[in-house]
């Protein structure tokens, strides 16, 4: 089932928490509402629902308009950041609590609610708790068991508002994992909200990315991280490395510090952005840029190194000007990088901020060094 918000807004008192916000979620896909707290994501998820009402637009699933449609009329799961299980009920009456409560037109008979309770106990691994209560549950468990009450009366769509932001992170990943795998198996309209950028990336088809009750970018995760459209985006997906100052002749500058720009004609203040991965450290500067800086900390976190580095000779010079650079085990058993070193980052891709424009421009080097070396620049 897909669902389109259609121009909704939503004040509480002189707070706009949404601004005439549009979206598509396509159906059998699973979405995340992305963005810092006070973004608006749990009260457009809440709106969805049915839980709360918006003060104009409109809402549909698969073209029918649902805006004025009660919460049990909707056919949705709603699964909760703090589990909302009844802690008077185990963890089997909990799952059938919505089975239990359907119109006796629509309510399966006893025997069909108890083979269905103990199909998703053994779906979320957990037969050998069914009596017990939720005060006896580990916070995984229980956000099983909410997620397993949720879809028990097959829901067409399913709503998760941070549902492992309680969690644990090894716990949180696992969760992560078996959700991913429960969508893929029973094909809902999932959507769920997060602030965790890496849940989003790691676990949904599509990202729409909040601020401010208005939507910054909806695209798949890989296109969001590779190519955002605005400042926000890319400050709020992940570390960034940042080089403010002016384009003269080519080169961006800030005090000691410049990098070639090819092809790039601006002149005037500009923003050059890059990611940890889109740097490289070298022990020398070389003719696309000086990039002065000194390492801080050295992180071995997984299966990458991650360095910590602050400007030298920079105008902006300061303890928040900090650069980080990502390079593999390998490279670093060569170069033994430790903290007090200086280095200078060399970068492979930017992405390029100038004037009032709100959108990047890309900017890479090993096309210009390529086309040097075949002689294929234009002149």
């Amino acid at each position: 089932m897909s669902i389109t918000v259609d121009g909704i807004n939503k004040r509480f008192g002189n707070y706009q928490a949404l601004n005439n916000v549009s979206l598509d979620i396509p159906e059998g896909k699973l979405t995340a509402l992305l963005g810092p707290s006070g973004s608006g994501k749990t009260t457009l998820l809440r709106i969805i629902a049915g839980l709360e009402s918006s003060d104009s637009g409109r809402i549909s699933f698969s073209g029918k308009d649902v805006t004025g449609l009660h919460v049990r009329d909707r056919n949705i799961g709603f699964v909760f950041q703090h589990y909302a299980l009844f802690r008077h009920m185990t963890v089997a009456q909990n799952i059938a609590f919505g089975l239990d409560s359907l119109p006796r037109t629509r309510r399966p008979s006893k025997a069909e609610i108890q083979a269905r309770v103990s199909e998703l106990l053994d779906m979320i691994q957990l037969p050998h708790l069914a009596q017990r209560y939720p005060a006896q549950l580990s916070g995984g468990q229980k956000q099983r068991v909410a997620l397993a009450r949720a879809i028990a009366t097959r829901p067409k769509i399913l709503l998760l508002d941070e549902p492992f932001g309680a969690l644990d992170a090894k716990v949180r990943k696992d969760l992560r994992r078996w959700l991913r795998n429960l969508h893929d198996e029973f094909h809902f309209t999932s959507i769920f909200v997060t602030h965790d950028q890496e849940e989003a990336l790691e676990l949904s088809d599509q990202v729409v990315v909040m601020s401010q009750g208005n939507v910054e970018q909806v695209d798949e995760p890989i296109e969001l991280y590779a190519r955002p459209d605005s400042r926000f985006v890319f400050d709020f997906l992940g570390q960034v490395n940042a080089l403010s100052g002016a384009i003269q002749h080519g080169r961006l500058s800030q005090g000691k510090a410049w990098v070639t720009l090819p092809g790039v004609r601006d002149q005037g203040d500009a923003q050059l952005y890059m990611r940890p991965h889109e740097v490289r450290l070298a022990s020398a500067p070389d003719a696309r840029a000086n990039l002065p800086l000194r390492i801080e900390a050295v992180s071995l976190i997984g299966a990458e190194v991650r360095i910590e580095l602050s400007p030298v000779g920079w105008h902006s010079e300061s303890s928040d000007d900090i650069w980080e650079v990502s390079i593999s085990h390998a490279e670093f058993n060569r170069q033994r990088p430790t903290r007090g070193d200086l280095r200078y980052a060399v970068p492979e891709i930017g992405h390029l901020f100038t004037g009032k424009n709100t959108r990047p421009s890309p900017v890479t080097w090993a096309e210009e060094e390529h086309c040097r070396a075949q002689a294929l620049c234009p002149s």
